[in-house]
């Protein structure tokens, strides 16, 4: 498969091996911020999306999406899956059980962003049913 080298003004990083359990596929992962907020660009390959997961805390926490590339998909547990395009954003809060990810015919790209909080944890789950993915166009 060709990688797309510039799919939007962020670069899209190093393959994400050290998460690569919890993804069906390949992903690359650049840190972009490190300081007061932690903001990722995640890349995703035709096809791959990570498994159902959870941002824990305390108090505060949650996750913030922003699509700046391609198509994919975000699902929150019990509800149907969202398209996303470049410059949909989503708002995660913490403790909601969730995935995203890739359509299955093109590249997608998004900036996660982890909102800041006191005892932040992500509990990885289960994989997405393959045959619900493969029900989403």
């Amino acid at each position: 498969m060709k990688i797309e080298k510039n799919l939007s003004v962020f670069p899209m990083g190093e393959s994400n091996d050290a998460y690569a359990q919890y993804f069906s596929g390949q992903s690359y992962l650049q840190y972009l911020s490190t300081q007061q907020v932690t903001v990722f660009n995640v890349t995703f390959e035709p096809k791959c999306i990570n498994n159902w997961h959870i941002h824990h805390a305390k108090s505060g926490g949650g996750q913030i999406l922003i699509c700046v590339a391609g198509r994919g998909w975000y699902q929150e547990w019990g509800k149907p899956a969202v398209e996303m395009h470049p410059g949909d954003v989503v708002n995660i809060p913490q403790g909601v059980k969730h995935w995203h990810g890739a359509a299955k015919d093109s590249w997608f790209q998004h900036l996660a962003i982890e909102v800041p909080g006191e005892g932040i944890v992500n509990e990885w789950c289960e994989p997405v049913d393959e045959k619900d993915y493969n029900k989403l166009k």
